[in-house]
C-alpha cells in the first residue's frame, strides 16, 4: 500500500519562501532584482536595501485561509563605521489546530508556529551591491522544536545610465541546529535565484523577471495520482520564471501585477480550471512620510489572501513628534 499525506514539501521551514511583504506578493512572490525604496525586499535579496534606506521602519502582514497569518517587520539603519544594516522578524502563526488520537477522539487543540530573526548587511562598490543576511529560525509544530541558522548572499547589478538591474541570490545556506525528533530529517529550503528588473525609457511600466528554484531542475508539480501528469519541456521551463510589472500612474501611485506559473500548476482545480490560480494584484500609495501596500494573491476563483504593508521614515516621523 502506497500513501500519500500530502503532495511537494520537499524540505522543512517552507515558511522562509512565503512572500514577506505586500509588494513582493503583488509581483508574483519572488523577485530579487527590484531596488526601490522598500525595506522588506532585503529579505529576498540582502543587496536590494541601500543607504536610501536608512530610517526606514515597516510592519506587514498576510491573512490566509482560516486563522493563519503571517507577519513581519523590518528596519533599516545606517550605522555609521559599520555601514547599512536592516534587522527583520518574520512570523508564521498557524493558529490553533484541533487533535485527534487513533480512534477519532479529540485531543484538543494545539499550536503551530515558525519565526526567523533576521540581520542584514548591504555593501556598494561602484555599480555592484553585495548583501548577507545571517537568520535564526525557529520552528514549533505541535510541542515538537527544530531550530537552524541559515544565510543568504545575494548581490546586484545597477546599471549607472539606464534603469536596468539584476541581481543574483543563494538562500538559506545553512545547518540545523535541532531537529523535530532523533528520526526527524530536516533541511533548510536552499535556493538560488536570479533576475532582472528594467524600466522601458519612455513608458510609464516597469518589468521584472527573476528565475528560482535553480538547484532544482525538474520543479514540475507531481500528482502521484495522475499517471499522465507528465509537463512538457516549455511547462519545466516555466516552472521557474515568475513575471510581474509596475504600472507607474504617479509618484505616489503604483499598481501591481505578477504571475507565477508554478503557482498556478499548483493551485488549478482539476475540473474548474486555473481561476485566478498564480495571479497576483496589488496597489501602491504614498501618502506623505507613509507608503501603503495591498496586495491580493489568486488561488482559484473566488478565492485569494491578502496582504498589506505599511511603511515609514522614522527619521521624519520623530522629527514631527
Amino acid at each position: 500500500m502506497v500513501l500519500h499525506a500530502q503532495i511537494g514539501g520537499r524540505n522543512s521551514f517552507e515558511f522562509l519562501h512565503v512572500p514577506v511583504a505586500a509588494r513582493m506578493g503583488g509581483l508574483g512572490g519572488v523577485n530579487v532584482s527590484l531596488a526601490d525604496h522598500d525595506v522588506n525586499f532585503f529579505f529576498s535579496n540582502p543587496a536590494l536595501n541601500g543607504d536610501t534606506l536608512a530610517q526606514m521602519a515597516s510592519a506587514n502582514c498576510q491573512f490566509f485561509v482560516g486563522d493563519i497569518s503571517h507577519t513581519a517587520v523590518a528596519y533599516a539603519h545606517d550605522m555609521n563605521d559599520i555601514g547599512m544594516m536592516t534587522f527583520g522578524v518574520q512570523h508564521m502563526g498557524y493558529g490553533a489546530i484541533e487533535s485527534f488520537d487513533d480512534t477519532g477522539a479529540s485531543l484538543g487543540t494545539i499550536d503551530a508556529s515558525e519565526t526567523a530573526i533576521s540581520v542584514s548587511k548591504s555593501h556598494q562598490v561602484g555599480s555592484y551591491r553585495l548583501g548577507a543576511t545571517v537568520k535564526g529560525v525557529f520552528s514549533n509544530l505541535a510541542g515538537y522544536r527544530s531550530s537552524a541558522i541559515a544565510l543568504d548572499l545575494g548581490g546586484v547589478f545597477i546599471h549607472p545610465a539606464k534603469r536596468f538591474i539584476a541581481g543574483i541570490v543563494l538562500k538559506n545556506i545553512g545547518f540545523v541546529l535541532s531537529d523535530y525528533s532523533a528520526t526527524a530529517d530536516t533541511r533548510l529550503p536552499f535556493d538560488v535565484q536570479a533576475g532582472v528588473t528594467f524600466k522601458p525609457e519612455h513608458m510609464p511600466l516597469r518589468f521584472s523577471v527573476t528565475a528560482f528554484n535553480l538547484v532544482t531542475p525538474d520543479a514540475t508539480y507531481d500528482d502521484p495520482t495522475d499517471e499522465l501528469d507528465d509537463a512538457s519541456a516549455v511547462k519545466r521551463v516555466l516552472n521557474h520564471v515568475n513575471f510581474g510589472a509596475e504600472v507607474l500612474f504617479h509618484r505616489n501611485v503604483n499598481a501591481l501585477i505578477g504571475y507565477n506559473f508554478l503557482n498556478h500548476q499548483t493551485l488549478k482545480l482539476a475540473e474548474g480550471g486555473g481561476g485566478g490560480a498564480g495571479v497576483t494584484l496589488g496597489l501602491v500609495i504614498r501618502i506623505k512620510a507613509f507608503e501603503l501596500v495591498v496586495s491580493r494573491v489568486g488561488y482559484v476563483a473566488g478565492q485569494a489572501t491578502y496582504a498589506f504593508t505599511l511603511t515609514g521614515n522614522m527619521q521624519k516621523l520623530l522629527k514631527r513628534v
